[in-house]
């Protein structure tokens, strides 16, 4: 008799698999402990992120709920208190169970489901992003500290691996910022830092109009040069991993990698449709992934990427 799956574990598995089929394949690798996990933690995130924007699983939901609304702080609110008695042990609905039973599994401190809170709250009250810090500290409070959390399910401790989780979740929502420019800027979102905007002689108000596309892409391209930074000092982090760990992850990390390179490569012609990486080219990347696991962890062993002039946060500062 094939054992039932349990309902938490289902719930979230089935939300990974509509909201990001990307994630779900490269969990598939992992250990079905961490890959249960992981489920529960994309679960959370997820909702979280729905929530804030008005959306059901990356998908168009009611506009009143959406970033920079009235109701805005409001939702923040109550996820952080949602949260926090998560991390108490007293959860509020399935995917409140989940996270709670993830950060006791793998003792993952309350601070860091806080500082994802933290990242969405910035959306919520319409932050503006000036510098490039600006855009790095955002992306770490919503995709940094999920890496990091991941790592933490993985089973690492060590700070400095920690430090190149987190240098991933970055690259990630850089990656992420690159591809959805123009969408964000519908919705009235700009993370392109402002100063490279006005360098490049883009109103930030203006990002949608095509007049001003080939100024976006210049930015843009800029902002991808600095993802490249962090997904080459992710790789020391990937090496550390337990081999089926690093595997998954380094799927990821190309997948990922892959889009931003698609968004360079097309220039000012790259949001007249969404980039994505196909199905055949994902296969091919997940065949490989062992390969470059390979590679890393014996790269990792004559010298390790460095992280000059990369985002630290003050945490994990040695």
């Amino acid at each position: 008799m094939t054992q039932r799956e349990d309902p938490i574990v289902a719930l979230s598995r089935e939300r990974i698999e509509i909201g990001s089929k990307s994630f779900a394949a490269a969990a598939r690798l992992l250990p079905p402990d961490v890959r249960e996990s992981t489920y529960m933690l994309y679960a959370w995130c997820r909702h979280c992120d729905d929530a804030i924007d008005g959306q059901d699983l990356g998908f168009a939901r009611a506009p009143e709920t959406g970033k920079g609304s009235d109701r805005g702080s409001e939702i923040v609110d109550e996820l952080r208190r949602q949260t926090l008695a998560a991390s108490r042990g007293e959860p509020d609905g399935p995917v409140f169970e989940a996270l709670a039973r993830v950060m006791a599994k793998h003792q993952i401190p309350e601070r860091h489901p806080l500082e994802l809170i933290d990242g969405f709250a910035m959306d919520a009250n319409g932050r503006t992003y000036e510098t490039l810090c600006d855009t790095v500290h955002y992306s770490y409070h919503v995709a940094g500290v999920v890496g990091l959390m991941m790592a933490q399910v993985m089973g690492v401790s060590d700070v400095a691996i920690l430090r190149r989780a987190a240098d991933l979740g970055i690259a990630f929502q850089l990656t992420n910022i690159a591809r959805d420019v123009i969408d964000d800027a519908a919705s009235g979102r700009v993370y392109l830092p402002l100063d490279w905007l006005a360098e490049a002689g883009v109103p930030a108000s203006q990002i949608g109009d095509r007049a001003h596309r080939a100024g976006v892409a210049q930015a843009t391209k800029r902002l991808l040069a600095e993802a490249d930074r962090y997904y080459n000092s992710a790789v020391y982090g990937i090496a550390a991993l337990p081999v089926r760990a690093a595997i998954s992850i380094a799927a990821a990390r190309a997948v990922y990698r892959a889009i931003g390179t698609k968004v360079r490569a097309r220039g000012d012609q790259a949001w007249d449709e969404r980039t994505v990486v196909s199905k055949p080219y994902k296969a091919a990347i997940l065949a490989f992934a062992p390969l470059h696991v390979a590679g890393a962890k014996a790269s990792s062993l004559v010298r390790q990427p460095t992280r000059d002039g990369l985002w630290t946060h003050p945490a994990l500062v040695d």
